[in-house]
């Protein structure tokens, strides 16, 4: 059963730019969305991704890959302030990543409901963590039915992950932020073992190339070695969860080595610090071999020696600021408002100090603004300050370069790559780089780089496979066989069984509905045979059980004269014996008015008109099979003129042998210098001429449907013979008629096998 359904790839946000990464994906009325983050270099509404354009009670699971707020600070706005609630939609996202985005969501509610922009309230916060279903990496959870995931580690952060789907068969990845290299605490992103149809990745840095982690944590060490020996402060802005952690381990380790750095203090100055630094200590299981190795000989990396929290006494940022030598680790990262913010403000004149900004910084954010090395910078009350604070980039951020993810792509092998979570100009050059790349090696792979609100349609032709089950399954099929049974359809699989294994299989049983019209006759008995043969050829006249003449209309409806002026019409119902039983009742219902009924029935002659035959029927053929090859023979003239008829001489004695290829009768065609041989037993077109041959075999075809007979060229479900019939009342036995049941009405749609529990009455419409 092949089908080509379309898979919807919609962006609510991180379409060609970074923040509020928000993915819908639309597949077979399923609907999945793929994070929930807020925009970092806005505020309140203008945050938050596109919710307006999608219906939330129509989707299905949201999954989040990591705690960062422009991957999940949206979550609770939507679970809270949409109308998500009203569907049966769930939220998936790791263990550690649940742990963690409740710190970072009550740290977010706290601080937007300090200005005029909150979205949510504490409330909203806490109805929409007890929503969140935690899952583990590498579990299959299946949220709906025809759709499973399984999440697999993506390094970044603590808990990310990326997500295979598979949505009926169809598979997509989606990355979210990943990381492909092992860093001092987690794992390195992995390559699920399947390769999947779509691949959503992340193109944050576009075509850049990073440098090695060893070579760059030297230079950072370095670099706030000098800053401190010349006597300034510096400031690290992060943010309070993620690279910040793995700053710590680098800075603890570093000043342990260095006895002359022990009286300089490191600051981690964050309200998160110690209640995260707990989820970090609890969830050391997840993360590489190195920390889970010191934690096993009880050395936990995570008490460090030589890191404190910052006093919570009020104004503490002035007496850090006015203090000897140290480092601080600062939130948030963007330096929008914060600690950082309100630390660089103080700092920023003195050209001791010095900013190392660690981590990727969104575009309109002070973060990438300073990088430019401004003389002023414009402070949150609206005043200048002169900059003179020396700033310097390293990047922790944990994201893919270009050499990373083009790898990665590589060992993904999807046919359909889809960029996301990039600034325009970047993703811009990482398709041209990926195109190129796959144009030298002639490899038909689609990369698609969506903008926000712009629906991605990509089309997919697969097979639907049905698995075979019980009585069929029982001998194993040959090449070119034809399985009949009965296909049933859950959850978007399918399985083929014969009927009678439907009880013990499904827990389902069948039933045939039997549907009865009576009709007021106001005409012979003959007429309407008379009628019934010009509309379908031929129709099996006898008796059926109980001694009622009845006719049988192409296999499947029976008409009985059941009184002198009533007819009945029986069927089996199916959608084919319906539109029969239909066709059969217009038949008989216009015989009165037929010009031709008046015809027969004052005919000047004495013959009896139950003699007679329609000239439409099959009589002349039964009696005469000649002219059905004369009639052949005149529609093959009438479109190439001349047609010779060649008949085999056959010898009496020989009479019961298989003619000879040869010997058998045959048409023969002449056009022009070509000629085609017809042959009347296989009705197979032979000739020299393959153009010849290609136009005789079609109107060849046209001829035999002309000339044959609605019941010689339909073939219906028949009633089957009942093993107790007696023989010899009809021409072939007729249906049982059980007596006890009720009429039904004729036209009816029902199907012919209505599948019903046990225990429940079952219906066919009538």
């Amino acid at each position: 059963m092949a089908d080509a359904p379309t898979l919807s790839i919609t962006l609510l946000g991180a379409g060609q730019e970074v923040g509020r990464s928000c993915c819908v994906l639309q597949y077979r009325d399923i609907t999945i969305v793929l994070d929930t983050g807020v925009h970092p270099a806005h505020t309140g509404m203008a945050s938050l991704p596109f919710i307006d354009e999608l219906d939330w009670s129509t989707v299905d699971a949201i999954l989040i890959t990591h705690f960062h707020l422009d991957h999940a600070a949206a979550l609770t706005y939507i679970t809270e302030k949409t109308n998500f609630r009203d569907g049966k939609g769930k939220v998936y996202m790791t263990h550690p990543t649940k742990a963690l985005h409740k710190f970072m969501m009550q740290d977010f509610v706290r601080m937007g409901n300090s200005s005029a922009d909150a979205l949510v309230s504490p409330y909203d916060l806490s109805m929409s963590i007890s929503s969140i279903i935690p899952v583990s990496v590498h579990q299959l959870i299946t949220p709906c039915p025809g759709v499973t995931f399984t999440p697999y580690h993506a390094g970044h952060v603590l808990g990310a992950c990326m997500y295979l789907i598979d949505i009926v068969g169809l598979k997509i990845l989606y990355t979210g932020d990943y990381s492909r290299e092992e860093d001092r605490h987690l794992v390195k992103a992995e390559v699920p073992p399947v390769r999947p149809d779509v691949l959503i990745v992340e193109s944050t840095y576009g075509v850049q190339s990073l440098e090695g982690r060893e070579e760059k944590e030297l230079r950072f060490t370095s670099l706030v070695h000098s800053i401190i020996r010349r006597g300034g402060h510096v400031l690290l802005p992060t943010f309070a969860l993620g690279r910040a952690q793995e700053l710590l381990l680098i800075l603890d380790e570093y000043w342990k080595k260095h006895p002359d750095l022990h009286s300089v203090p490191i600051y981690y100055a964050s309200s998160l610090a110690r209640k995260c630094m707990a989820v970090y200590q609890t969830y050391i299981h997840t993360m590489n071999s190195n920390i889970r190795s010191r934690f096993a000989k009880r050395d936990n990396p995570f008490v460090f020696k030589h890191i404190s929290n910052v006093p919570q006494a009020r104004g503490w940022e002035r007496k850090i600021a006015e203090g000897p030598p140290c480092v601080v680790l600062a939130s948030p990262g963007f330096m929008q408002t914060g600690p950082s913010r309100e630390l660089f403000e103080l700092w920023a004149p003195d050209s001791r100090n010095g900013l190392i900004v660690t981590g990727y910084s969104v575009e309109g954010t002070l973060a990438r603004d300073i990088m430019n090395e401004p003389e002023e910078v414009m402070g949150l009350k609206g005043n200048t300050i002169p900059r003179k604070i020396s700033v310097d980039y390293i990047s922790f951020s944990a994201h893919v370069d270009y050499s990373q993810n083009s790898e990665f792509i590589d060992m993904i092998k999807a046919p359909h790559i889809v960029l996301v979570h990039g600034e325009q100009t970047a993703m811009g050059r990482l398709r041209a780089a990926l195109q190129a790349k796959y144009k030298n090696r002639d490899e038909d792979v689609k990369i698609h780089t969506p903008r926000n609100l712009e629906t991605l349609n990509l089309t997919f032709r697969g097979e639907r496979v049905a698995k075979v089950i019980g009585g069929l399954a029982a001998k194993p099929p040959k090449t070119n066989d034809v399985l009949s049974g009965l296909l049933v359809s859950k959850d978007y699989s399918y399985t083929l069984l014969d009927p009678r294994d439907l009880r013990d299989f499904a827990g389902l049983s069948t039933c045939v509905v039997t549907q009865r019209q009576k009709i007021v006759l106001g005409v012979g008995w003959d007429l309407v045979r008379w009628h019934l043969e010009g509309m379908y050829g031929r129709v099996e006249e006898g008796m059926d059980k109980s001694g009622v003449p009845t006719m049988r209309v192409m296999g499947a409806v029976d008409v009985k004269l059941t009184d002198e002026h009533e007819l009945t019409l029986e069927w089996d119902s199916s959608a084919a014996n319906d539109m029969i039983a239909d066709s059969t009742l217009a038949v008989i219902t216009e015989i009165d008015k037929s010009p031709a009924s008046v015809k027969i029935t004052t005919a000047a002659n004495g013959h009896k008109h139950g003699d007679e035959h329609h000239p439409h029927s099959d009589h002349d053929y039964t009696h005469n099979p000649m002219m059905r090859i004369q009639r052949l023979g005149m529609f093959l003239e009438a479109h190439f003129g001349e047609v010779e008829y060649h008949m085999p001489e056959e010898e009496m004695e020989e009479e019961q042998e298989e003619p000879t290829a040869r010997g058998e009768p045959s048409f023969l065609i002449q056009l022009d210098d070509a000629e085609a041989r017809i042959n009347l037993l296989s009705m197979t077109v032979d000739s020299s001429s393959e153009t010849l041959r290609r136009r005789v075999e079609a109107v060849l075809e046209m001829a035999v449907s002309t000339v044959s007979s609605l019941s010689e060229s339909f073939v219906s479900g028949a009633p089957e013979e009942h093993p107790d019939e007696g023989k010899g009342q009809a021409k072939e036995p007729m249906s049982p008629v059980d007596e006890s049941e009720e009429d039904a009405v004729a036209q009816s749609a029902g199907e012919g096998s209505v599948a019903k529990e046990d225990g429940e009455p079952s219906a066919g419409s009538g």
